[in-house]
């Protein structure tokens, strides 16, 4: 483990030190614990957001399709699958 030194406000250190006691360990525990909680959070944050991301430079590249090749289909609904293909492909 590696020692850091952390500034807390006295209200942060007060709420610690209360909850150390209730939960019987360590505030060192406690902030390590929120650490590892914050860091996992904002992995998944970060996932979401380029999974965001994907969709919607996919959508752009629907939005920049040429649709004259399926205007006047009645099948879209059925065949959009074969469409899109058709339009990621050009």
């Amino acid at each position: 483990m590696v020692r850091t030194m952390v500034q807390l406000t006295d209200e942060q250190v007060k709420a610690l030190k209360k909850l150390a006691k209730v939960r019987k360990t360590s505030v060192a525990q406690l902030v390590r614990e929120s650490v590892t909680i914050y860091v996992a959070s904002s992995a998944v944050t970060a996932e979401r957001e380029e999974k965001r991301r994907r969709a919607l430079a996919g959508l752009e590249k629907i939005k920049k399709a040429r649709f004259k090749d399926v205007e006047g289909k009645t099948d879209i609904s059925k065949n959009h699958d074969q469409y899109l293909e058709e339009i990621y492909a050009a």
